[in-house]
């Protein structure tokens, strides 16, 4: 494997990440729903309001990124983002929470698909393709970092403020650096930008001839539902992490002179640094894993069915009152989701003709929201009427059920194509 060029736009590239992982409302969204007097359900449906629109509006923004610019598209997104954060910030009320989560829908559909083109348009213009993996790893490594530094950002935030709102406001810098840095990238990163609606009605083929082939494709239906039952499950259950610390750590006699939000800030901002930091090292790592496993496919298949034992796993031990041992093996769902990630999104690129690469990233978010939103509502549902426990258990076996129809095999030549 030929090493990286780490020139001006590599860390341009990672910088971008950094900055956009500066999420300080992360490590205690749930908690700050909580604390507003919403349930569990609540809190699903949210997730799910929040998948469901970003799932509609992929193939408008998917198109708006290819008729008006990526910049642009990307610029609108994080604009939409601090919409959002500032409605949280504002609000208490879990239908204004609702506008909150559109807007930040918004942000998330004009941005999925949208940057991981441009980083693989970059490499197209150089020749450098065969460092899909390596690269994107690498600069998805420094968007760990920026969880990392986030997480004890935030901690820090929530002690000083002593409330758990005060992370929207301070949430707004990251993004709107990075809407300045955007806007700075080199204009052959744009893509082919056509203005005019017979261009705007062929797009709307070209993205349903998309999904039409992703069906009648074996193969690929089975990679992108593969990489769509995990991370919709990742997706919809990685907040969870923050009610098991507060079961892990509330009972633990220390801190107990200060506030349970003081509480929480130290230990949520601490574990969430430790977990960041290991996951910053599983995508920089996620081309040696393919290298051993000899095959992308043999990695996601591996990693499917791991991720849907240690869902079952923590669960279990939950139910049996062991926190301690649960929080770890649940931490180790994060690594997973991290060596994958880097993994599914080349196997995704080598499978589309790069002049619909945008769109195929773009299906393949369809499908992951799709899913995400399912779970969101089971685990909900479950964690009110059950337990965070059983929740996980349910919510992981139906994983490991869908993995057998999604199990990808090893040769790795899609032969139809996929662009016409």
């Amino acid at each position: 494997m030929s090493s990286i060029v780490k020139n001006l736009q590599f860390y341009k590239f990672s910088l971008y990440g950094f900055f956009k992982n500066l999420k300080f409302f992360e490590p205690f969204l749930i908690l700050f729903f909580l604390d507003k007097g919403l349930s569990y359900t609540q809190i699903g449906v949210l997730y799910a309001i929040r998948e469901i629109s970003i799932n509609l509006l992929e193939i408008p923004t998917g198109v708006m990124a290819d008729l008006l610019g990526r910049k642009r598209t990307m610029i609108a997104s994080f604009v939409s983002y601090i919409a959002s954060f500032l409605i949280f910030y504002l609000f208490s009320e879990f239908w204004v929470f609702i506008l909150a989560m559109l807007a930040f829908s918004f942000g998330d559909a004009f941005r999925t698909g949208t940057h991981k083109a441009m980083i693989f348009e970059y490499l197209k213009l150089n020749n450098w393709q065969n460092q899909k993996v390596a690269y994107y790893g690498h600069t998805r490594s420094w968007s760990q970092i920026g969880s990392a530094v986030s997480s004890l950002i935030a901690a820090g935030i929530v002690i000083y403020t002593g409330n758990y709102s005060a992370v929207f406001l301070w949430a707004m810098l990251p993004y709107l650096a990075d809407l300045l840095l955007i806007a700075s990238y080199p204009q052959e990163l744009d893509g082919k930008i056509r203005n005019n609606t017979t261009t705007l009605r062929e797009k709307f083929v070209e993205i349903k001839t998309g999904i039409r082939i992703s069906f009648k494709n074996r193969l690929f239906f089975k990679l992108i539902g593969n990489l769509a039952i995990f991370e919709g499950l990742f997706k919809a259950s990685k907040d969870y992490l923050q009610p098991m610390v507060v079961l892990t750590f509330m009972a633990i006699p220390f801190l107990d002179d200060v506030s349970t939000e003081t509480k929480s800030a130290v230990t949520l901002g601490l574990i969430y640094f430790l977990v960041y930091l290991i996951t910053s090292y599983a995508s920089r790592n996620s081309g040696w894993v393919v290298d051993k496993l000899g095959s992308t496919h043999r990695a996601i298949n591996l990693t499917l069915w791991l991720g849907a034992l240690v869902g079952i796993g923590s669960g279990f031990l939950i139910g049996f009152r062991m926190p301690v041992l649960a929080l770890v093996v649940f931490v180790f769902l994060f690594f997973i989701q991290n060596i994958r990630k880097p993994v599914g999104v080349a196997a995704v690129a080598d499978t589309f003709d790069e002049k619909v690469l945008a769109t195929g990233l773009s299906v393949q978010s369809q499908f992951d929201s799709l899913f995400a939103s399912l779970f969101a509502l089971v685990l909900g549902v479950l964690a009110d009427y059950t337990s965070v426990g059983n929740a996980l258990i349910v919510a992981s076996s139906v994983l490991l059920l869908l993995s057998i129809f999604v199990r990808l095999p090893h040769a790795e030549v899609l032969n139809e194509p996929t662009s016409h």
